[in-house]
């Protein structure tokens, strides 16, 4: 992708993924410290960060891998294969069962989820990255955020109803979802990668791109410092209007965790690229296998839920209360412990790849 890979970006990649699966891997739902939850709904946690980061990452390697390239026929070919690549594996996670006949029941199967809304957003985003200059870029994402708000608090419903901001069907995002996707949804009433907030998503990618830009040019960490800054104060300042909130991808919460990986890229872009501290391997390792890390975490993380092993238990609860549920430790201790072993089990498998220079290309 680069002749000289940005270090830090494969640091805050992997950092990322492994973030992903420590909040997506806990020994109990039950019992999990709160920086490890969602927002119920407005608001915002650590766990939150987590996608809108990897968008933010997205947009960066877009930028390197297409900054030479035309918009040609075979380079939006390519770009189509990887978008469809990543839709069919997110479609494949989301059918799969370990059972025969294999696949779950089409008429509730979730069209939605992480890697669908990734290879949307990549898709896109790829083709007005080579399509408009940076100037029209940052106007397309201003006329997004400013259009998302103005269309979610103050234009009625079809149905003539008052928008809300809340988990209704008054709500825009809620009302698209459930009038399209009906029962394909992660729940009845929304879909956390719902069709409408995937636009406010297509911007956190962008926002990357336009990142990368300035980082490409200026190799500072002044300009990102600046940059976030500027990101994290106009989306605490719109939140009083324009709530946080992940659930439907606020444009606030589109500034703000834009905001906060420029931030913490500028961070580790100074520590690893300027300085050369020898910190964060580990992370590279993961991040340079990426998608393969997730893809696989989610589907081994399945099998063990739905794999009995007797009348009472599956693989994951077996292994759960037999290795690190005990009296003398918390419930959400022991919970981020079983956490934190899937991670390291992660790590491990990509250090090998690594090592034996295996990088598997979505």
């Amino acid at each position: 992708m680069m002749k000289k890979r940005i270090e830090s970006v494969d640091i805050l990649r992997g950092l990322t993924i492994i973030a992903m699966v420590l909040v997506n891997t806990p020994g109990d739902w039950n019992n999990i410290y709160p920086p490890l939850r969602h927002a119920q709904w407005h608001g915002l946690t650590p766990t939150d960060l987590i996608f809108p980061f990897f968008l933010f990452i997205v947009g960066i390697s877009i930028y390197f891998a297409y900054k030479n390239k035309t918009p040609n026929a075979s380079t939006i070919k390519k770009i189509s294969i990887r978008s469809l690549k990543l839709i069919g594996l997110g479609l494949f996670l989301n059918a799969f069962i370990p059972q025969m006949p294999f696949i779950s029941d089409i008429e509730t199967l979730r069209f939605p989820g992480v890697l669908q809304r990734i290879g949307i957003v990549f898709f896109v985003s790829a083709l007005l990255y080579l399509n408009f200059s940076w100037k029209k870029l940052l106007a397309i994402c201003v006329f997004i955020l400013i259009g998302y708000w103005i269309l979610l608090d103050f234009i009625p419903l079809p149905n003539g109803n008052v928008p809300t901001l809340d988990r209704s069907i008054n709500n825009w995002a809620n009302y698209i979802d459930l009038n399209i996707l009906g029962n394909h949804m992660w729940q009845a009433d929304y879909d956390p990668e719902g069709l409408l907030s995937t636009l406010t998503s297509i911007v956190s990618c962008l926002s990357g791109v336009l990142t990368a830009k300035v980082l490409d040019h200026y190799k500072s960490i002044n300009f990102l410092i600046g940059i976030a800054l500027v990101f994290l104060t106009l989306g605490y300042i719109w939140n009083f209007w324009f709530p946080i909130n992940k659930a439907f991808w606020s444009s606030s919460f589109v500034l703000v965790t834009n905001g906060w990986a420029t931030l913490l890229l500028a961070i580790i872009y100074y520590l690893k690229d300027i300085k050369n501290y020898k910190f964060g391997n580990i992370f590279k390792y993961v991040g340079m296998n990426a998608i393969t890390i997730y893809f696989l975490s989610s589907l081994i993380s399945k099998c063990m839920y739905l794999i009995p092993i007797n009348n009472s238990q599956n693989i994951h609860s077996w292994l759960y209360e037999n290795i690190f549920l005990h009296d003398f430790i918390i419930p959400e201790m022991s919970s981020l412990l079983y956490g934190l072993g899937v991670v390291a089990f992660y790590i491990f498998l990509a250090y090998l790849l690594y090592r034996k220079r295996i990088f598997i290309k979505v």
